[in-house]
């Protein structure tokens, strides 16, 4: 199962043939693609804001077929505080909302498929990026 993040789903939104292939592809095999509430977040402020309604239109479309995963654990949170815990050590904080991703894919076993490279920092988390194939 896939994790999407907020800049695959865009390049979705956005019909980036890399990014439409691949995602074909992989609901072809039956493998479940899914979004955090953040990137759900992420993505229609984004488009509220710059009153895109085509692309909204588009995304709600998109959000109908894919499975949304809310942070309603206390392990994704914990995952969370170690996550922050280990990249700030490193001297390599990222964004707050990415950390909540990546505890999200890793609390669920996911594979986490986002174009930022500081998932990488983290450790044991499986990343895929669709847009650099």
């Amino acid at each position: 199962m896939y994790l999407l993040d907020t800049n695959i789903i865009s390049a979705r939104i956005n019909g980036n043939a890399l990014v439409v292939a691949k995602w074909k592809q992989t609901a072809s095999s039956g493998k479940a693609l899914s979004m955090s509430g953040i990137n759900y977040y992420e993505i229609k402020r984004g488009l509220l804001a710059v009153n895109a309604t085509r692309k909204l239109r588009d995304f709600e479309a998109i959000r109908r077929t894919i499975e949304m995963l809310f942070l309603d654990t206390q392990e994704v949170f914990d995952k969370a505080v170690e996550i922050h815990v280990g990249l700030k050590r490193k001297g390599r904080p990222i964004p707050d909302a990415d950390i909540l991703i990546a505890a999200t894919a890793q609390n669920q076993n996911l594979i986490l498929v986002s174009d930022d490279s500081h998932f990488q920092w983290i450790d044991d988390l499986i990343v895929e990026n669709w847009l650099n194939t």
